[in-house]
């Protein structure tokens, strides 16, 4: 069900080249998409909602969900499903409101101080899946962030079911965030709606939240129309375990997320055989109990997916920063001091009782994280994502003379001597050597 690699021994120099990964070309999506962006463009939400028809297969009068909808979807939400969104709410709001920043004010020298201030963005479109399964929890993560950095305007988007609407449960999210800015839209044309406004759908600034490769492509082809978040590919785990690690908590989490997609990956570093041998007994097992069984022993048996045979912890630790796993669970002896030691993963899961089917809806972290190995120079969405960091400058006139020299020295350095005229300007002297 499940493929080994085993790298006991000396560990290959680049260890991309062998560890399974699952492939996403989203430069061959780009010409596939560009059309669409351009229709969307030019026609606006005419296009948007003929190519709702041809992609998704359902009519839509407006792009744009009415308020009533929205608000009797949270009417008959499941009164446990409201509770526990309300408790996934109330716990991203701790983790991310105390990500909030300061401006800073550096005095440079008297008379000369520099201030970062921190300004949200003005507008933001958020983009939440609805392909195999229903992402109430994505709302949640997108909108709770942009919040919490003061962004005044938030837009939500997902692709509608039949009925022309997204799903309810969405809807009740979005409801309880207090959005009631919702549109019925999916894939490439969502983003470009998003990108270049339409009749029924202002533009915005930035576009953030996961999505399929028609998504993550739109967002790469209009990066720069549009700020983005990241341009998500198809989810993730890493499990770094010694011979202390419980197989069959290893096994259940690494089904929980092959159950997201066939290309989904499940990755399991170990030195221990015995671990290895005993979560390849477990998996068949839990795999044809649980519901999505075909989709998930896909999703083991691909090429992106795979059990990981190393040396010693050491070897694992390389191993897993190689990956640069979405998400990292450590079951390992001192588990919390391993968890320090890695620099690369969107999202560290220390201990066995820190899965992340946790983080994905109630740990309080975001779940929308770097994958495809972006880890080691990207990370997940927070406030963060959602603010510009502004220096302001403000120098006395006894301050800029002190600068006068140096900066008249350096710009003619560089040969951009209107650099200095700009300093002697507002002097009635020269600097020595003009």
């Amino acid at each position: 069900m499940i493929s080994r690699i085993d790298l006991r021994g000396s560990l290959p120099e680049d260890l991309r080249d062998v560890l399974p990964r699952a492939e996403l070309d989203v430069e061959a999506a780009l010409e596939k998409v560009r059309p669409i962006c351009e229709d969307v463009r030019h026609r606006g939400a005419a296009a948007v909602r003929e190519l709702t028809a041809r992609f998704d297969g359902v009519e839509i009068a407006s792009t744009r969900v009415p308020a009533g909808e929205i608000t009797q979807a949270l009417e008959t939400l499941d009164p446990r499903v409201r509770l526990a969104l309300e408790e996934s709410i109330r716990r991203a709001r701790l983790v991310h409101r105390d990500q909030r920043r300061t401006d800073t004010t550096t005095q440079v020298v008297p008379g000369g101080t520099v201030t970062e201030r921190w300004v949200p963005v003005d507008r933001v479109g958020l983009y939440v899946p609805g392909g195999r399964a229903v992402y109430p929890s994505s709302v949640v993560m997108n909108v709770v962030p942009a919040q919490e950095a003061g962004v005044e305007s938030l837009a939500v988007t997902s692709p509608p079911q039949e009925g022309g609407l997204p799903h309810p449960t969405i809807l009740a999210a979005c409801a309880l965030l207090g959005v009631d800015e919702v549109y019925a839209v999916g894939g490439a044309q969502a983003v470009a709606m998003f990108a270049y406004g339409t009749e029924e759908c202002r533009p915005v600034t930035m576009v953030t939240g996961p999505g399929n490769i028609w998504v993550a492509a739109a967002k790469r082809l209009l990066k720069g129309v549009i700020g983005i978040d990241s341009e998500a590919g198809p989810t993730e785990i890493a499990v770094l375990a010694d011979d202390s690690a419980d197989p069959v908590h290893v096994a259940s989490d690494l089904i929980s997320q092959a159950e997201h997609d066939v290309i989904a990956a499940a990755v399991l570093v170990t030195d221990s055989v015995e671990l290895a041998e005993a979560v390849e007994k477990e998996l068949p097992g839990q795999v044809a109990a649980t519901k999505h069984s075909e989709r998930i022993a896909e999703a083991l048996s691909g090429r992106q997916s795979g059990i990981v045979l190393v040396n010693d912890l050491a070897d694992g630790i390389r191993v897993v920063d190689a990956y640069a796993a979405e998400h990292l669970e450590i079951h390992t002896r001192q588990a919390a001091e391993v968890a320090g030691r890695i620099r690369n993963a969107g999202a560290i899961f220390v201990g066995a009782y820190a899965p992340v089917s946790l983080g994905d809806y109630l740990a309080g972290s975001n779940h929308v994280l770097p994958t495809g190995g972006c880890a080691c120079h990207s990370s997940g969405l927070s406030v963060q994502s959602f603010l510009r960091g502004i220096h302001v400058i403000d120098y006395t006139r006894e301050a800029l003379a002190e600068a006068a020299e140096h900066v008249t020295v350096l710009a003619d350095a560089e040969d951009l001597p209107a650099h200095g005229a700009a300093i002697r300007a507002r002097f009635d002297w020269k600097v020595p050597g003009a």
